[in-house]
């Protein structure tokens, strides 16, 4: 067994056990990490991440992981909460940093040291029009990581559970699984969403790249997820969806200390 010092953060309700990996560089297996995310024996959280040293020319290196254990595609809350994670390690207030799809820039906006909590921006992966797909009765892209995104009504009362997983699983359509995002739009403007997470295999509070898809899938850049509001900004070209930008809330839940198994 080993001890880790951990924070869990959470952005907009989307929340993840965060660890310093630069001087232990551990290599975290399923059930280590599986563990550390159940809601009843571990820590409890949507996912778990660590910020590592990066290759030259990069702030740090983040590693992602679902809930079920397993290494994750890119996280969009995971990304803003991460940045807020090495500024208070005093890395900075700027960062350039490497996710699972690459390169991505962040920026602290707001930060209150007392509360802990704040506005991060983070800098998404460029959307190439000719990669979004229509299916079913919606649209397929891929943020960080795959999107179904669909309109429906009353998203209040809607089936996120029930249909959310029969989309994800959906082998014919999505042989690598997705992630399915409902959508409705709001009276004052502002664009709904609700998301069923894969790898979670549940629904969560809010998903970064959730939003980031949703957002450009309907033009629209206020988004308001259970968890709390986003903005969602970027440039529209002949061809692509470019600069794009997520911005929203994160904050530290708390931190302590954990014993683990494992070598």
């Amino acid at each position: 067994m080993y001890k880790i010092h951990f924070y869990k953060f959470d952005g907009a309700g989307n929340d993840f056990v965060v660890v310093d990996n630069r001087e232990a560089c551990r290599q975290y297996g399923v059930e280590e990490v599986a563990h550390l995310c159940h809601r009843r024996f571990g820590v409890g959280a949507d996912g778990f991440m660590t910020l590592g040293n990066g290759p030259d020319g990069y702030d740090f290196e983040m590693k992602y992981y679902n809930s079920d254990g397993r290494l994750g595609s890119m996280c969009g809350n995971g990304g803003r909460c991460i940045a807020a994670f090495a500024h208070m390690l005093g890395l900075g207030e700027r960062f350039h940093f490497l996710g699972y799809d690459g390169p991505h820039d962040a920026e602290i906006l707001e930060w209150d040291t007392a509360r802990r909590a704040g506005i991060v921006k983070l800098g998404m992966r460029d959307i190439v029009r000719t990669s979004m797909r229509r299916v079913l009765d919606g649209w397929f892209l891929d943020t960080g990581s795959p999107h179904y995104v669909q309109y429906v009504e009353d998203l209040e009362h809607f089936d996120v559970m029930g249909e959310g997983r029969r989309l994800r699983n959906r082998a014919d359509l999505f042989p690598e699984g997705t992630n399915v995002d409902f959508i409705e739009e709001r009276p004052d403007g502002r664009l709904a969403i609700r998301t069923y997470e894969r790898g979670v295999e549940d629904e969560t509070w809010a998903c970064g790249t959730g939003v980031t898809a949703s957002a450009i899938v309907s033009g629209n850049h206020r988004l308001v997820a259970r968890g709390g509001d986003f903005r969602v900004d970027f440039d529209t070209t002949d061809n692509a969806y470019e600069n794009v930008k997520l911005i929203g809330p994160v904050e530290v839940n708390f931190e302590g200390e954990i014993m683990v198994n494992g070598d």
